[in-house]
């Protein structure tokens, strides 16, 4: 099992990165609440890791915060969550959002996750609740602030690979083409123009959903 992984950040595609440790790269799959706490690429990054292996494939995932892997572990022991929902879970809301909404039955922010129908939703919630004790009190790695939709803009050549960007990686979590174009257009703003960074998108754009 590979617990824990400190090297140089190469690359930064969310939700993938490559990490070059001591000359082997590792490809690590993160969250998007990890995604935006992460450095510079060229910079030292370590992540507490979990090692996934199957039939057809060997995947690690990264987490910036043992809290947001002990979330991690604890949801894919859960009956149709595997991996990648998981995974999604902890990029549309962080370890203490999601916290809140098992304390409070809150089944209708979670099914605006993508691939978090009802069922799934309260089966969480119910298989979750005795396991919160056993989870660290401070979750780190909160996400930025709201910001409401505004009308689509014409769009400059960097902005465009920047929101192509940010919708690709919405997609990846598992979000519909359509879906991901629509989020993000809706945060595209008119004051910032080409200043705003992919990162920025998708943050804004979860945010959006959860207020939905």
């Amino acid at each position: 099992m590979i617990g824990r992984i400190t090297g140089i950040l190469l690359e930064k595609q969310a939700p993938e990165l490559l990490i070059d440790v001591q000359g082997l790269g590792y490809e690590v799959q993160v969250s998007l609440t990890t995604y935006f706490d992460l450095p510079g690429c060229g910079e030292k990054v370590t992540l507490h890791t979990h090692f996934v292996v199957r039939e057809d494939a060997q995947l690690l995932f990264g987490f910036a915060h043992q809290s947001e892997r002990e979330l991690f572990r604890t949801l894919i022991k859960i009956s149709g969550v595997g991996p990648k929902m998981a995974l999604a879970i902890l990029s549309g809301m962080t370890a203490r959002d999601f916290v809140r909404c098992v304390h409070n039955n809150d089944t209708a922010t979670l099914v605006k996750l993508p691939g978090v129908g009802k069922k799934t939703a309260e089966r969480l919630i119910v298989e979750v609740r005795d396991k919160l004790a056993s989870f660290s009190e401070s979750f780190g790695g909160e996400t930025g602030a709201n910001l409401d939709g505004s009308p689509e803009l014409p769009l400059s050549s960097k902005q465009s690979d920047v929101i192509a960007e940010a919708e690709s990686a919405l997609i990846a979590l598992g979000y519909k083409p359509q879906e991901a174009a629509r989020m993000v257009n809706a945060v595209v703003s008119d004051d910032e123009g080409d200043a705003q960074t992919s990162e920025e998108l998708i943050r804004l754009s979860l945010k959006s959903m959860a207020k939905v």
